[in-house]
């Protein structure tokens, strides 16, 4: 029936505005540092099922196909690309990008551990290394203290902080940062603000020096960009709303006939 239309095409039209919503996050975050762009995934609805696949006709045949009459679609996950984004270069002695895979270890302040791929980082009030936000309290973990008399700060690429104090000429090494992995990154809950958090679906975090274990390199002077294109989102923007429109012209369609059919009797 034609009433049957309108709620099938309005399942379409239901998912691709939630698919349009991906696409605009992705968009406002083209220049988030660390930023990972989403992917909205669509699957089927159940079956009406009028003639099953193998039933019996008259001459005890076993047809080939059925009958079966779809009754939509919905979005059945987002999922996270954690394909590295591009390098931009700072200079920025407390700027470091990831080069592979891992995460920074972050204390927030309510006592959790989260995670970050953004690595403009910054000095606290008291000498401590944080998160470059307006969000206090934020500790890289393990905690990095700089001395009040630094001059200087580098941070290799296995993690070792290395400063040069006042008066002196060689490098100290003063603390280790170190990465976290996880078995299934996807499954990292999102937090906004660059931050995840662990879950169930991500599995045990796994700690280790960069360039151990397949855990990616550290980078300074550098600040990884969000992985989003520009140009596949807008593809996927214009795909999308002709997709959308499709859905809204079966629903006029659906409209129409019922029009005819109520005015049948007159």
């Amino acid at each position: 029936m034609s009433v049957q239309t309108l709620y099938t095409a309005a399942t379409g039209m239901e998912s691709l505005q939630t698919k349009l919503d991906v696409i605009a996050n992705n968009l406002a975050n083209v220049n988030t540092t660390g930023f990972k762009r989403g992917r909205a995934n669509f699957e089927d609805l159940f079956y009406r099922q009028e003639k099953l696949p193998g039933s019996q006709d008259q001459q005890q045949n076993l047809t080939a196909t059925g009958t079966a009459i779809g009754l939509g679609s919905r979005v059945s996950s987002v999922q996270t690309n954690f394909n590295q984004g591009a390098f931009q270069e700072t200079g920025g002695q407390l700027d470091v990008a990831i080069e592979g895979q891992g995460f920074l270890r972050v204390q927030d302040p309510s006592g959790i551990t989260v995670y970050s791929r953004a690595g403009n980082l910054s000095i606290n009030a008291q000498g401590q290394l944080v998160m470059g936000s307006a969000q206090t309290g934020r500790l890289i973990d393990p905690n990095v203290s700089f001395p009040q008399d630094t001059m200087a700060i580098s941070i290799t690429a296995d993690g070792r902080v290395l400063v040069r104090q006042f008066g002196q000429q060689d490098l100290q090494q003063i603390a280790q940062i170190q990465l976290a992995t996880f078995p299934n990154p996807e499954g990292l809950l999102k937090l906004g603000e660059n931050l995840y958090s662990q879950t169930d679906a991500s599995g045990q975090e796994i700690v280790d020096n960069p360039g151990n274990q397949g855990i990616g390199v550290l980078r300074q002077g550098m600040l990884e960009a969000s992985n989003v294109e520009p140009v596949q989102e807008l593809i996927d923007l214009i795909t999308t709303q002709r997709s959308f429109e499709l859905n809204s012209q079966a629903i006029q369609a659906g409209d129409q006939i019922l029009q005819l059919i109520s005015n049948l009797r007159r």
